[in-house]
């Protein structure tokens, strides 16, 4: 499975950088695959893997800043590895043919 999620304080201004780095800090020392962009990061892994990386990622900015906004995605799809590549590789397989 592969869940793109947002995680953002609540009530500390327009300067949120040093929050969402908590987070992402979080989903890089998993292990599991990531990867993060300006938008959302994504992580790929088992269900109860994927969801307690998420948890733990809310809660490192809500220790800061007591309320949090979560937006999750969620891709559900068992028996495939490697998502986060091949998702892109295809698309990219497409826009080459142009």
């Amino acid at each position: 499975m592969i869940v793109a999620f947002s995680v953002s304080p609540l009530g500390v201004g327009e300067d949120v950088g040093e929050y969402v780095a908590d987070a992402v800090r979080v989903v890089r020392e998993s292990g599991l695959p990531n990867r993060t962009d300006a938008m959302f990061t994504s992580v790929e892994g088992e269900w109860d893997e994927v969801m307690d990386v998420v948890k733990r990622a809310v809660a490192a900015v809500e220790a800061r800043c007591g309320r949090v906004s979560l937006v999750l995605k969620a891709d559900i799809r068992p028996g495939v590895t490697n998502g986060l590549t091949s998702k892109v590789e295809t698309v990219e397989r497409y826009l080459s043919q142009d």
